[in-house]
């Protein structure tokens, strides 16, 4: 067989790669390309095989003008549209007039694009609704308010309020933020879990009593190390139980149940499990999968009544994903949540 180095090289590149001759037909196509469009490609007219209008439009630009090109190339999947970015680049192949394609995944680039502005969008309606509560009642305050002494201090309680959500927004902003940065920085530390928890449950007592809760503590004797960073569990678990508590509903128990785990079968080491029950209303299964999401609420209303950011799980799960760790999320409507924390022992 006669050695042809187009298709050589094309055949090892790592992206999908699309050779068409003067003759506008398909003359190579390598195994990425072929896994993306289809097989029986060689010898048809790019029109028949590239039909996406940007594409077929950048490929007929790059022939009239005989300079580089770009488009989009979109795909369908189950878990959603894939975008390529296709660059045609004309070329001498046996003659003049010949094009490569490459087709680059930006799928991922899109994504975290999307992810920003989304990001953007939702601090930036976080802040507005408080902000103008504020400005509002500082405008009342200066005007008719002004000689008003039981209005002034109801506006001023509220303006509290509002300013103490704003505060909570960006502490927990910058947690995000801390946590990002720490991600591929997997803590060090020796820790005793028996002593975070014993914190948490101590910093969550005046909560627990203000909502008549009682906590209820299952744990193995003896020590619980794990490698970690204690600030952060300790932030995972206050979270967590603060949620309990909230959530689970006035005169209702907090159970903390703690187990060792010989093999976790989706981490494939020892793992400290850590449950954190409570007896609330439960939460539908449609809201399971996104309750980690940034802002993610699965009512508005009732989330800032209890002074929620829409960030705490958030915050949990990207500390879990440091410790090389994994959060579950099981409910049920009318029994209760259970969040399960899974830690790595060493």
């Amino acid at each position: 067989m006669q050695f042809d180095p187009i298709r050589a090289v094309t055949r090892n590149l790592p992206l999908p790669v699309i050779v068409l001759d003067a003759a506008e037909r398909v003359q190579v196509v390598n195994d990425a390309a072929r896994d993306l469009i289809g097989a029986g490609l060689e010898g048809r007219h790019y029109v028949t095989v590239l039909r996406q209008p940007s594409v077929s439009g950048a490929i007929d630009a790059a022939y009239r003008t005989s300079a580089p090109q770009r488009g989009r190339h979109v795909v369908s999947a189950a878990e959603g549209e894939i975008s390529f970015d296709v660059r045609v680049q004309p070329f001498y192949l046996q003659e003049e007039g010949a094009l490569v394609l490459s087709f680059e995944d930006t799928t991922p680039i899109e994504t975290a694009r999307a992810m920003r502005r989304d990001f953007v969008a939702n601090v930036s309606h976080e802040l507005r609704s408080p902000l103008t509560a504020v400005l509002g009642f500082i405008e009342t305050l200066k005007g008719s308010a002004r000689d008003d002494p039981s209005a002034r201090a109801r506006f001023l309680d509220v303006m509290e309020h509002e300013a103490r959500r704003m505060n909570r927004l960006i502490r927990d902003l910058l947690s995000l933020s801390r946590v990002e940065g720490d991600a591929r920085q997997r803590p060090r530390g020796k820790v005793e879990l028996q002593d975070i928890l014993r914190l948490t449950l101590s910093a969550q007592e005046p909560l627990a009593q203000e909502h008549d809760v009682t906590f209820q503590i299952d744990a193995p004797d003896g020590p619980l190390t794990v490698m970690g960073d204690s600030d952060q569990l300790t932030q995972v678990f206050q979270n967590l139980v603060e949620n309990a508590i909230k959530y689970g509903g006035d005169g209702a128990t907090v159970t903390l149940r703690v187990a060792p785990v010989e093999r976790d079968r989706i981490l494939r080491r020892r793992v400290l499990q850590v449950d954190v029950i409570d007896q609330g209303a439960g939460i539908e299964a449609v809201h399971l999968p996104r309750l980690t999401e940034r802002f993610y609420r699965i009512d508005d209303h009732r989330s800032r009544e209890k002074g929620g950011t829409g960030l705490g799980l958030a915050i949990v799960k990207h500390i879990i994903s440091r410790h090389r760790g994994r959060l579950k999320i099981d409910s049920e409507l009318g029994r209760g949540t259970v969040f399960s924390v899974f830690l790595p022992v060493e």
